[in-house]
């Protein structure tokens, strides 16, 4: 008799502090989420767009400012003169197929930081204070288009990130072209509708906060974007990793992978490097981390392919006012 009332005390203490932890959880989770939705808005789904209003941009800018970044002299004329300075980018042997060869091993390795390339922020308490994400600078006719990964930017059923800041040019806490904010999102309504990862693109006209009239292009050069790229392609993948304040980079052939992603397989390009360029021609974007698996896993990235869906969402993002 003892033991078995001893028994059932047991278990009644158990499923109550079970309970209890997960009313725990729960609370947790809810704080968390009530974090988060400080950080997010609507927008209009239905086109898959958002404008951002001044004020987010101007707090998101000195938030990271005041924490994670800090703007520093840009490197001078023979720093930046790569061989491909009016596109922002390095001319690393991918010029057609002469010079080009995979990395051996297959493997990612800390590069050099890029003008055109760069670390994508989000401050604040939604659990991605720093660089979360990686981007770059495409060319536009207005010259302040970035592209990068719509995951990046638009968190399902929450919506569009307003806190989002791009530092071109990062390494080691420094953002020599300073940091720039979102004045538009746009991504496809395919992707909003149900995140398909087919559409994992966004692309973002920015603006300088307390730099009126500064063009990003003009500061850093672009990259041009390709649609329907023929492929295989030698190729490059560039991005950010959370863990590190340097880029990494990776040579490979990029392949199709079905009929809608791109894929190019090399190792440790980890989490942080989604909406990273794929670039083949050493400035030509075919890609960004994302699409399959959130960007890929231990060995592969992976690209939504850049398609008439994706042209469609870059002619809205350059046209729009």
């Amino acid at each position: 008799m003892f033991t078995r009332v001893r028994g059932r005390a047991v278990r009644v203490t158990l499923l109550v502090g079970v309970g209890c932890a997960v009313l725990i959880g729960c609370a947790g989770l809810l704080w968390k989420l009530h974090d988060m939705a400080a950080y997010v808005a609507d927008g209009d789904p239905a086109e898959g767009s958002y404008v951002q209003d001044a004020a987010s941009g101007d707090r998101a800018a000195a938030a990271v400012l005041a924490g994670p970044a800090r703007e520093v002299p840009r490197p001078g004329p023979a720093a930046q003169d790569t061989g491909t300075r009016d596109t922002g980018t390095r001319d690393t042997g991918t010029q057609g197929t002469g010079g080009w060869r995979p990395s051996d091993p297959l493997i990612a390795r800390p590069a050099a930081a890029e003008p055109a390339i760069g670390a994508l922020f989000s401050p604040g308490e939604d659990a991605d204070q720093d660089h979360h994400c990686s981007a770059s600078v495409v060319h536009s006719p207005g010259g302040d288009l970035v592209a990068t990964a719509a995951h990046c930017v638009y968190r399902g059923v929450l919506g569009f990130r307003t806190n989002l800041v791009f530092a071109p040019g990062y390494r080691d806490g420094g953002a020599p072209y300073g940091v720039w904010v979102p004045t538009r999102i746009d991504v496809d309504p395919r992707w909003t509708e149900d995140q398909d990862p087919d559409y994992d693109v966004a692309f973002l006209r920015v603006r300088r906060p307390g730099h009126p009239g500064e063009r990003l292009e003009d500061a850093t050069g672009a990259q041009t974007v390709r649609f329907g790229p023929e492929l295989p392609v030698p190729a490059r993948v560039v991005g950010y990793p959370n863990a590190t304040e340097y880029p990494v980079e990776c040579f490979n052939t990029a392949r199709a992978e079905g009929p809608a992603q791109l894929r190019l397989d090399c190792a440790d390009v980890p989490d942080g490097t989604s909406g990273g360029p794929v670039l083949t021609e050493a400035h030509t974007l075919i890609g960004v981390v994302g699409g399959r698996d959130g960007g890929g896993d231990e060995k592969t990235s992976y690209s939504s392919l850049f398609g008439d869906g994706v042209r469609a969402v870059y002619e809205r993002a350059a046209a729009a006012r």
